[in-house]
């Protein structure tokens, strides 16, 4: 069970816990969530968590494995225009970390070679990168407590030094 000011992440968004209530009407608890980088917005989990959207952020130790694993992530290779949104769908609903990074990848490398054809870059790329982002270096930016920029600046350091 979660205490008043831990850190979780609701679904891929990171929250605090700002209460823990109970319904009056039928006894059960629920956590009051405040999403980190949006306290405009409240949300209500039952403590029992049985839709499974409530989990805990990573541990230092396993965020330092997956930085340094992110050179050994590929990208997608060979999916054609016509189904990539669908690909991108599908890797964001299974939630892993990993999934965030081909995201991320296949996006920035995707762009990439637009540019270097003197193509516009998609817009579709672009918004599945940022958002894919937004999620991956939030969480990120929590467990070392750094800054949104600063974990980003942290990761490409540590990919650059992994990969020369």
């Amino acid at each position: 069970m979660y205490k008043v000011n831990d850190y979780v992440v609701y679904k891929k968004d990171v929250c605090k816990v700002k209460e823990i209530r109970e319904n009056k009407l039928n006894g059960s608890s629920y956590y009051v969530l405040v999403p980190v980088f949006d306290e405009s917005l409240i949300i209500d989990v039952p403590v029992d968590n049985k839709m499974g959207y409530l989990r805990d952020l990573l541990s230092k130790k396993q965020a330092d494995n997956l930085i340094d694993n992110i050179v050994n992530i590929e990208p997608l290779e060979n999916i054609d225009s016509k189904y990539i949104e669908n690909t991108y769908k599908e890797l964001f609903h299974n939630g892993t970390h990993e999934d965030l990074i081909k995201i991320i990848k296949t996006t920035y490398l995707r762009n990439e070679d637009r540019l270097k054809n003197k193509k516009k870059i998609s817009e579709k790329d672009s918004d599945y990168f940022n958002q894919a982002e937004k999620y991956l270096y939030n969480e990120l930016s929590i467990v070392y407590n750094m800054s949104f920029e600063e974990i980003k600046e942290y990761i490409i350091h540590k990919v650059e030094e992994k990969d020369s």
